[in-house]
């Protein structure tokens, strides 16, 4: 909490992006930058995730450049568009057409009603001309031979709605799929419509069948979704998708469904659903709280071997296809050709064919693959925000920058990840843009805070700390700069001397240049484990590292770090050793003494060169310690004190010693092994070594035999072993000494 408070100056810098995105989702601040970056996200994911294969069950018949080369300019005479009609019923036998044009004026192009006009007139008298017309007209009423070849078949008609100024309207609405009373009270933000333009009232009653064909359009002129319901004058009707699709399934009725949340009036409960009932079956439509979806595009428009088969309707015509090769195809008719104006920008290609937009619908209906942006993405979005702002916010401020990078990211690949997760698993289009820009942004905000206002003093510290302290502690100091210096202080720390053995002998036979590399190899991988263990190097003198551990950043651990980190130098010096061994060079001991105690660390020196070391009598034990090592035949030699702040730890008792300037005896340890490595031989031995210890200071010399010879038969010629039957060799001819307490006094360093 008081790291928190003193970079509240930080914390607020990084909440600023998080409240302004805030405001944008809530619609309170209106960032059209916010809303584009999230329409470019939504069509790379929906362009990466497209299934890029031909669905073989949706036909479109194109009324194509081609065809209207051979026929001429549309529209075509309704007798051709009848005989377009029989051929897929007749010779094809389609299971379904859906029809994406609309017929809303009469076609007189057969010349019938001028015709008539003369029959009634100048050619009234002529009985032959008038029987002839009369014969003809059921072939020149070209209105009548559509009508019959809509007529008893499954045929789902196109039209579109409008906001005709004037509420101008052409044609027969199909009936409505629900109304206003069938909402109950609820929310349903439908677009609404003034007016229409649909066909002619026979067209609409030989088909009764028919679906609107508008799409919404983003701000930026791309066509993402289709309304799937609209509303006119308090009625709602399906859109050509839908109705084609409910014609396949046994037209079942439409009943709108809506959110559940309990803590909401009515009035705020939004469309989430379109369910179709058909007796006892039902099947949930995901709509957003327009009563519209996202429309999953397979893939890109008209192109060879593309989402959909286009076959040229002058194909059908002159019977180009072979018979029954579209058999039980669901046909939609529309076209392609630039006159036209079906095109339409979408995020798969700039001139998509307005067609196959409807065709991508009912596969996706058939597939049960919608895409919705649900009621909730709002509060999804605000939950989001809060939660990853709120982390960046207080925890980028007390990170180092690698790890503030490693949270961001972390955070990035979160958003991304479950936004990408919802959408594949569930069809949910969920916003991304204001999570990641506010998460870039806040990141941005704080690194640049934390470097032009607070990295001043943490660039002191670093510099005056550098030289001293391992890169890893220093990125812990400067977290708090005003909590260290280097005014000496007296604290409990534990120091270690690490001496290589070998190098004086290596020195007088090895050239230079080799003697320098392989001692630089070596204490790189010596200083590598001081540094992991948190240690901070005190200075290289010659063959031998001096460290501690505990200052300048304090760590109750001290004594455990320094013990582990002597273990794991014992190893990297036998890892060494069987390089050596294979490259032919000589091979190196090491002797490493600890100790734990009182001792002044702080810069220490004279006015030409100072260094942040430690002094005192602790860290003369340890450099004493050092010494002993080579004497007992072990690599570490460690005082009481800093095995009793040792945990798991296997320990063997090696001697009481007087070291050259001291009186008190110091028992010394040696670190066999962490506990988890132990075995029942190991555990065998310590036994037997400690009985052996016990007569050894009893003066008790026929079983300090017989337990060393025991030793030897177990542990091999285990130096300390040798060093104790050596001892007892020469003692045993002294008298009994009442007075001895088992030390044994050291004259030199």
């Amino acid at each position: 909490m008081k790291a928190l408070f003193k970079h509240w100056p930080r914390i607020g810098v990084t909440l600023l992006p998080l409240f302004f995105a805030l405001l944008h989702s809530l619609g309170w601040v209106q960032l059209n930058a916010l809303q584009r970056l999230d329409d470019i996200l939504y069509d790379t994911r929906l362009r990466a995730t497209m299934p890029a294969t031909m669905d073989e069950r949706i036909v479109i018949v194109d009324i194509d450049e081609k065809s209207l080369a051979q026929i001429g300019r549309w529209p075509w005479s309704r007798n051709v568009l009848a005989e377009l009609i029989n051929k897929l019923y007749a010779e094809q036998n389609i299971a379904l057409l859906g029809v994406d044009v609309v017929f809303a004026e009469p076609d007189n192009s057969s010349g019938l009603q001028q015709l008539r006009s003369m029959a009634a007139n100048e050619f009234k008298d002529q009985a032959a001309f008038v029987n002839r017309l009369e014969q003809l007209a059921p072939t020149l009423d070209f209105d009548a031979v559509f009508t019959e070849a809509l007529k008893d078949r499954p045929i789902v008609l196109g039209y579109f709605f409008t906001n005709d100024p004037l509420g101008r309207t052409t044609g027969a609405l199909p009936s409505p799929i629900f109304s206003d009373a069938d909402l109950g009270g609820h929310f349903f933000d439908a677009p609404e419509w003034t007016a229409y333009g649909s066909n002619l009232v026979p067209f609409s009653k030989a088909a009764p069948r028919a679906g609107h064909f508008n799409s919404f359009t983003d701000a930026d002129g791309v066509v993402r979704s289709v309304p799937l319901v609209a509303n006119y004058q308090g009625s709602f009707y399906e859109s050509l998708s839908l109705a084609m699709f409910r014609a396949i399934v046994g037209q079942p009725r439409v009943q709108p469904s809506f959110s559940k949340e309990a803590f909401l009036p009515k009035a705020f409960r939004g469309l989430d659903k379109l369910v179709l009932l058909q007796g006892e079956k039902s099947l949930a439509i995901a709509v957003d709280k327009r009563g519209g979806a996202l429309i999953p595009f397979r893939g890109p428009g008209n192109v060879q071997g593309g989402s959909f088969r286009y076959v040229s309707a002058i194909d059908v015509l002159q019977s180009k296809i072979a018979k029954g090769e579209l058999k039980n195809k669901i046909v939609l008719l529309g076209t392609t050709a630039l006159g036209l104006y079906d095109m339409r920008v979408t995020p798969v290609g700039e001139a998509y064919p307005g067609v196959e937009t409807h065709a991508n619908m009912v596969s996706a209906l058939l597939d049960g693959r919608i895409l919705v942006k649900p009621d909730y993405a709002l509060g999804y979005d605000l939950v989001l925000l809060i939660l990853a702002g709120l982390l960046l916010a207080f925890g980028l401020p007390l990170l180092s920058a690698l790890k503030a990078v490693l949270l961001s990211s972390g955070v990035l690949a979160t958003l991304v990840l479950l936004n990408l997760w919802l959408y594949l698993g569930y069809g949910l289009v969920l916003p991304l843009a204001g999570a990641l820009t506010m998460t870039i942004t806040a990141f941005a905000l704080n690194m640049s805070y934390g470097y032009f206002v607070e990295s001043r003093s943490k660039r002191d510290l670093a510099n005056l700390f550098g030289t001293y302290v391992p890169p890893e502690l220093v990125d812990e100091m400067v977290q708090d700069p005003d909590s260290y210096s280097m005014q000496a202080i007296n604290r409990e720390l534990t120091v270690m001397f690490c001496d290589m053995r070998g190098f004086t002998n290596m020195s007088e036979t090895m050239e230079p240049l080799k003697l320098q590399a392989m001692l630089t190899g070596i204490f790189s991988r010596i200083t590598d484990v001081i540094r992991r263990h948190r240690g901070t190097i005190d200075k290289y003198m010659g063959d031998c590292v001096m460290a501690f551990w505990g200052a300048p950043v304090e760590t109750e651990e001290h004594a455990e770090l320094a013990v582990r980190a002597a273990i794991e130098i014992e190893q990297v010096v036998r890892r060494i050793n069987e390089e050596h061994r294979q490259q032919g060079l000589p091979e190196i001991g090491v002797g490493i003494g600890i100790n734990t105690g009182v001792m002044c660390v702080g810069d220490m020196g004279s006015d030409i060169r100072r260094s942040y070391t430690v002094i005192g009598d602790a860290v003369n034990l340890a450099s004493r310690l050092e010494g002993l090592s080579k004497i007992y035949g072990v690599s570490i030699v460690v005082n009481d004190t800093t095995k009793l702040l040792t945990q798991r730890v296997v320990w063997q008792e090696l001697d009481k010693v007087r070291v050259k300037g001291k009186e008190q005896v110091v028992t010394i340890w040696n670190p066999i092994a962490i506990t988890t490595d132990t075995n029942a031989s190991l555990t065998d031995e310590l036994k037997l070594w400690s009985q052996v210890l016990r007569n050894y200071r009893a003066q008790n010399w026929d079983q300090v035999d017989v337990g060393i010879l025991n030793l030897l038969r177990v542990a091999g010629t285990k130096p300390l072993y040798r060093l104790y039957a050596d001892r007892v060799a020469a003692m045993r001819h002294l008298p009994f000494d009442a007075s001895w307490d088992g030390a044994t006094r050291f004259e030199s360093k």
